[in-house]
């Protein structure tokens, strides 16, 4: 980067964005005190970036200690994952609109805060709190209403997976607030470039949230013995606490309440944080607790089609794993084996298609989770830099944010082609043989379609959240609905139709097809480059 660039776009103090360019190099913020030592465009975006990718991380490591938990309940059976991920899905689903919306929080307040005007963030964070709070009202009915949709007969789930699915859910709905609001309260301090409260309180909610999972899934049963004494430790530590307390096992519904739990610690953290006396001080957050007619208007208006998107998305997702997979699962294993496709044979296929797919998406998040986390970086510098006028250092953010992405999803495709077996095989457990033997075979070959998609799936991560910080929004979330039905639904379908004998790869396969469309159209949109030309935010000097 050139020099004069580089100076030019450290006019602004990096704590509160004040204008500096009419002081001199050694002055102090009149907010901040002592002008920030100027930073290197990836020191700026991995300090911003590595917290964030942290955060990810870690709720992927919960994700999988939650499998790995739920694998271990007696009896063994693999419909424990299945309930888990079909219940998680269903919990998303409407809980992902709001998610949506809320990260144009991000963009807000990292605009304001490059264009100095800071102190009209906490306005942006209290409206992501309200509308936490009213769209958790507004999912209670919805809750009531989830017995009967896994009991559809379409989707065709056993009674015993259907109750399991639906008090997973129903756990997680309850506690939408917490979640929601969660992750509005994150996009504040994100879009504020301090996002190392986010990371502490996540690591702290999923420390939470292992062991409240392992106090109310296995109660006085205690979690079985895994040879490591250091978590063997720790499983007879909480055995004790569920004897003491008399909770009996509580199976995947502990699970859930588990999750609810470390959500609510996950919660509290950047509250305590958001409503100090430090922030209140400089920021005036207690005062900006009143609705906010302007900024409820600007985080609906540009959130909207996020809200679409992620909802369309897990939609299309939740279609894929709860009906297609199982289904082609079905159909695949009827033509191979001559059988009826409602033959006991052909019904453990279906189960097993459904659980190899769960599989394969934990290790699809070690990949694009700790992605979004550069995304959500990139969001917030790329808004930054919009706020203060410069929409050419934005790009230049753009492509270093992807330059990260690529390297680390390249390796997870690398990984995950060379380890496909094991990795699958690491949550095969108390199985019989062949059961083991078919859910590898079927897994490993998902893991192959997911290894394929990992640039593409890169490309539409970054360049998406460098939209959104620029505050385009429309069109990614348009042609992601159009994309995620035609290839994921439709194409799925006629994966069905026309290729049975490949099984429930066929509807991987359509998948893998709508990523790689995706990341094209994405790279596209950016290079087009309308996003430069949108102004959301006054910049407070206009030769920044």
């Amino acid at each position: 980067m050139a020099t004069d660039e580089y100076k030019v776009s450290m006019r602004r103090c990096q704590t509160c964005g004040h204008d500096l360019s009419a002081l001199d190099k050694d002055a102090s913020c009149p907010e901040c005190g002592p002008v920030v030592v100027k930073e290197r465009p990836l020191a700026e975006m991995l300090r911003i970036a590595m917290p964030g990718v942290v955060t990810m991380t870690s709720y992927t490591v919960m994700q999988f200690i939650d499998a790995k938990m739920v694998a271990h309940i007696d009896p063994p059976s693999p419909i424990y994952i299945a309930a888990q991920g079909n219940g998680g899905v269903a919990a998303w689903l409407p809980i992902s609109f709001m998610f949506g919306v809320l990260t144009v929080v991000n963009t807000y307040v990292a605009q304001n805060l490059g264009a100095g005007r800071s102190e009209r963030g906490p306005a942006y964070a209290w409206t992501a709190l309200w509308l936490s709070a009213v769209w958790a009202l507004a999912l209670v009915p919805y809750g009531l209403v989830l017995p009967m949709i896994f009991g559809m007969e379409r989707l065709g789930h056993a009674p015993d997976l259907v109750a399991l699915e639906t008090s997973y859910a129903q756990i997680l709905v309850f506690g939408a607030f917490l979640t929601i609001a969660t992750r509005g309260l994150s996009n504040y301090f994100y879009g504020m470039h301090k996002a190392g409260v986010v990371m502490v309180a996540a690591i702290t909610g999923n420390i939470v949230n292992a062991f409240a999972n392992i106090v109310l899934i296995f109660g006085t049963s205690g979690m079985p013995h895994t040879g490591l004494a250091p978590l063997d430790a720790i499983g007879d530590a909480c055995r004790s606490v569920a004897v003491a307390i008399g909770l009996e096992p509580l199976g995947v519904a502990g699970a859930a309440i588990g999750t609810v739990i470390g959500t609510a610690i996950e919660l509290a953290i950047p509250m305590t944080v958001f409503l100090g006396k430090r922030m209140n001080d400089r920021y005036a957050t207690r005062k900006a607790m009143r609705p906010d007619r302007a900024a409820i208007r600007d985080v609906i208006k540009l959130g909207w089609p996020g809200g679409l998107m992620m909802f369309n998305e897990i939609i299309c997702w939740a279609l894929l794993l709860v009906f297609l997979v199982p289904v082609a699962g079905k159909i695949g294993a009827a033509e191979r084996l001559g059988v009826a496709i409602d033959a006991p044979a052909a019904e453990q296929a279906g189960k097993l298609a459904n659980t190899a797919g769960w599989i394969a998406l934990r290790y699809m998040h070690v990949s694009f989770m700790p992605a979004i986390g550069i995304s959500i970086a990139v969001t917030a510098v790329v808004g930054k830099c919009m706020g203060m006028g410069r929409p050419d250092l934005a790009a230049k953010r753009a492509w270093l944010g992807l330059r990260l992405t690529l390297g680390y999803m390249g390796l997870c495709a690398l990984l995950f082609v060379i380890f496909r077996e094991p990795l699958v095989r690491f949550f095969a457990h108390d199985l019989g043989p062949e059961q083991i033997d078919e859910l590898v075979r079927v897994g490993a070959l998902v893991m192959v379609a997911a290894a394929v998609f990992q640039l593409f799936d890169a490309t539409a991560i970054t360049f998406s959240g460098a939209l959104r910080g620029a505050g385009d929004t429309i069109w990614p979330g348009v042609i992601t609905v159009i994309l995620s039905w035609v290839f994921i639904v439709g194409g799925g379908l006629l994966m069905i139709e026309l290729t049975p004998e490949l099984g429930s790869i066929g509807p991987w396969i359509a998948a893998s097809v709508y990523i790689i469309l995706l990341g094209l159209a994405m790279l596209l949109r950016f290079l087009k480059g309308p996003w430069r030309r949108i102004e959301l935010v006054n910049s407070g000097s206009e030769d920044a």
